[in-house]
């Protein structure tokens, strides 16, 4: 027995929005919750850039967040987190300080610099332009948002990978809707979750066909990429009723879609990370919850390869279809 996948609009707490530089090769995603949801996180990568996620161990006193950006431009992107805090300010999201409110967004970016023009980062304009986006229009898969620039299969260098980028998936057992949002950057290869199928990563020195990231590992290679230019991002959405320590425990689990699907995940090449964030509408079991998780993370990673285009002179998975 399998999950019923659905669309991600079933989850009607969240808006997703895409904002992105085509020509310059970099963008950002922003997952939205005007009401404020629970959120945790969970850091598996060596080299992560990451925004405000401190604030989410359980012992620290933010119980809700606003929203989550996931952005290209390495630590530059972080700069999209601002635009996203002045977007929600704008429309009275946050929590009161006195006479200011304070919207708190938590983001991570990853490390799209040697696709493209690497001085076009995700900055504050582009943050909020997503924001706007995501009240306009359904967030697209594939070459948009944080996947604009996102590549796989970068162990023997950025010239023999494959272009990646953004995929969106969602779930549902009775009332508990999870979905996830992957930005697929990772060093290693993509798989297909159900058959362990190669669907997109190391490619051969003509460029050819497909080869296998682990069999270099294995014959030794050293790397030619280096630590932090590789990151896989997800956002974990659900309407569970979850406390901030089962969103980070829901969050660790989903890692393993990770796992399930690209190889070798968790890399000290890799800055892995995955946040969750829930409304709180839907009594359910953390392990339920973490496992639908893993079962959307897994899908939404096929789905950044599998809608992924050529571009940059880098192929993609179509590029493979007979």
């Amino acid at each position: 027995m399998t999950p019923e996948e659905i669309s991600v609009s079933s989850l009607k707490s969240f808006r997703i929005g895409n904002a992105q530089d085509m020509a310059g090769g970099s963008g950002c995603t922003v997952i939205l919750c005007e009401k404020g949801a629970v959120a945790g996180v969970d850091v598996r990568g060596g080299a992560p850039a990451s925004h405000e996620t401190e604030l989410l161990h359980p012992v620290n006193t933010v119980d809700r967040i606003h929203a989550v950006v996931l952005s290209g431009g390495s630590a530059f992107g972080l700069e999209a987190a601002a635009g996203v805090m002045r977007f929600l300010e704008g429309k009275g999201v946050g929590f009161p300080v006195g006479p200011i409110t304070v919207p708190i967004v938590c983001g991570a970016s990853l490390f799209d610099l040697a696709v493209g023009d690497g001085r076009c980062r995700p900055d504050k304009a582009m943050g909020y332009e997503a924001c706007r986006a995501a009240y306009r229009e359904t967030a697209a898969e594939g070459n948009f948002g944080a996947g604009t620039g996102a590549t796989v299969g970068k162990w023997l260098g950025t010239e023999r990978s494959m272009k990646s980028g953004l995929g969106i998936a969602a779930v549902r057992a009775g009332d508990l809707i999870v979905a996830a949002v992957a930005a697929v950057n990772a060093v290693g290869d993509v798989v297909d979750a159900e058959t362990g199928a190669p669907l997109a990563g190391l490619l051969s020195a003509d460029g050819s066909r497909r080869e296998s990231s682990g069999d270099a590992l294995l014959a030794g290679a050293p790397p030619l990429t280096t630590a932090g230019a590789n990151t896989t991002l997800v956002c974990v959405l659900s309407n569970a009723a979850l406390t901030k320590a089962q969103a980070s425990k829901t969050a660790a689990m989903a890692h393993n879609g990770l796992a399930r699907t690209i190889r070798p995940a968790h890399t000290t090449m890799d800055g892995d990370t995955v946040f969750c964030m829930t409304d709180g509408t839907v009594s359910a079991s953390v392990d339920l919850t973490g496992y639908l998780a893993a079962y959307a993370t897994a899908k939404a990673i096929n789905r950044a390869v599998i809608y992924a285009e050529s571009s940059y002179g880098l192929k993609a998975y179509r590029d493979f279809l007979s």
